[in-house]
C-alpha cells in the first residue's frame, strides 16, 4: 500500500514554535505500518523533537535502508531532504552526504536487521568515523517485511512465528558501540515519549554519531508457538471459505519509565520486558563502568534505558579530516581544484 498525504484538518489553533510552525509542519505521509506498531510511536517522538527544537525542515536530511523501520522517514518532516538507500547501506550514504554538506542535520532510521546483520560493517565504520548524525535503530528482533524471521538482536530462547527457538547469542548495539568507541549511546522504549524525546534532543546536539537503540514491539510477529491466539493456531483450526490474511488492530503500548527502579511492560503477545532507568549518580562518561552496569542488569533480565554513554571530548569526522566549515556545494572551484602545483606539494608526502 503506498503512503498517502495526511489530511490537514485543523480542529483547534495549534501551538507554534520559534519559527512560527506547528507540529503539523513536521509531520509526513500517513503511516502504512501495522496499527499499534512501535515504530509509529518513534515517529511521533521524532516529530515532536524537531518541532520543539524549531529545526527548519529544509535543513534536515533523513535517510534509511530497507525494512519496516526504513519506511519511518516518510512519516515525519515532509519538507526535509530524504534518501532511501539499499539494505544495510544507510550509514554509508549518510557518511557521504555528511561529508559533502555538513550544514544539514542528519537523522538515519534503521532496524535491527538493517544495521546488525547486512549493515553491521557499515554501522561499525560510521561509529569509527564519528559521523555527526542521529542514528536510530528501531529494534523489534524480527524481519517484519519478510514475515518475522528472527534478527541478530533476538534473545536466546525467543521463538519466531514459525520454527525453532533462537539459540544464537544476540548482538547488542549498545555493547557494540562501547567496543567500537562510540561517543553517544542511549536506549529507550518506543512507548515512552517522555524519555525518548529528551534523548533525541541531546542526540541532535551531539558533535558526532549518536546511536539510539529503541525497543519497538512488532504487533504482527510477536506471537509465540503454543498460543491459542497465534496465527498458526487459527490457521490450523479454522475452516476457510476465502484464503486471506488479517493484521489485528492493536493499541500502542505507552508507559512512563521515568524515576528510579524497574518497570515491567507486557507486550502484545503476553511476554514481559523489564526496563530499568539509570539511577541518580550514574556516570555515563566511564566506558568500563557503563558496560559493567549494563551486563549486571542483563543477568537479571533487565533492559537499562536512558543516556548510557557520552564522550564529548572526541572529534567528529569533519574535525578529524579538517574539512571546510561550509558544505562542499559552497566551496569555490578554485579551492576544490587548486591546480597542479598544489597537487605536486601534496604528492611529496607520498614519495
Amino acid at each position: 500500500m503506498p503512503s498517502i498525504v495526511k489530511p490537514l484538518i485543523p480542529l483547534a489553533p495549534l501551538a507554534k514554535n520559534e519559527l512560527g510552525l506547528t507540529i503539523r509542519d513536521y509531520e509526513g505521509a500517513m503511516s502504512t505500518l501495522c496499527a499499534g506498531c512501535g515504530h509509529d510511536s518513534i515517529t511521533a517522538a521524532i516529530t515532536h523533537t524537531f518541532w520543539e527544537l524549531s529545526t527548519p525542515p529544509h535543513t534536515i536530511a533523513k535517510l534509511s535502508g530497507i525494512g519496516c523501520s526504513s519506511k519511518t522517514p516518510t512519516y515525519f518532516v515532509r519538507g526535509a531532504h530524504g534518501f532511501n538507500s539499499a539494505h544495510g547501506r544507510m550509514a554509508t550514504i549518510a557518511t557521504g552526504a555528511a561529508a559533502a554538506n555538513r550544514e544539514l542535520t542528519y537523522i538515519g532510521i534503521s532496524g535491527d536487521g538493517d544495521s546488525l546483520s547486512i549493515g553491521i560493517g557499515h554501522l561499525a565504520h560510521a561509529i569509527r568515523r564519528n559521523v555527526k548524525m542521529v542514528y536510530v535503530i528501531e529494534n523489534n528482533g524480527v524481519y517484519g517485511l519478510t514475515k518475522g524471521q528472527l534478527s541478530a538482536s533476538a534473545d536466546i530462547g525467543t521463538r519466531p512465528k514459525k520454527g525453532e527457538a533462537n539459540v544464537v547469542a544476540p548482538i547488542d548495539p549498545i555493547m557494540l558501540g562501547l567496543a567500537m568507541g562510540a561517543t553517544f549511546l542511549a536506549r529507550s522504549f518506543s512507548g515512552d515519549k517522555e524519555q525518548l524525546i529528551p534523548i533525541l534532543k541531546a542526540a541532535v546536539a551531539h558533535n558526532g554519531l549518536a546511536l539510539i537503540d529503541v525497543i519497538s514491539p512488532c504487533v504482527t510477529f510477536n506471537d509465540h508457538e503454543g498460543s491459542t491466539k497465534s496465527y498458526r493456531f487459527m490457521r490450523e483450526h479454522e475452516v476457510k471459505e476465502v484464503v486471506t490474511d488479517y493484521v489485528p488492530v492493536r493499541e500502542e503500548i505507552e508507559v512512563s519509565l521515568a524515576g528510579r527502579g524497574t518497570r515491567s511492560v507486557t507486550m502484545h503477545d503476553g511476554s514481559v520486558l523489564t526496563f530499568r532507568t539509570v539511577p541518580e549518580g550514574y556516570d555515563p562518561t566511564n566506558r568500563l563502568k557503563v558496560e559493567e552496569y549494563i551486563r549486571e542488569h542483563q543477568r537479571h533480565g533487565e533492559i537499562v534505558t536512558g543516556l548510557l554513554y557520552l564522550d564529548e571530548s572526541a572529534h567528529s569526522m569533519h574535525e578529524i579530516n579538517h574539512t571546510p566549515r561550509d558544505g562542499l556545494n559552497k566551496v569555490p572551484f578554485s579551492v576544490l581544484c587548486p591546480g597542479s602545483a598544489a597537487l605536486e606539494d601534496l604528492m611529496t608526502d607520498f614519495r
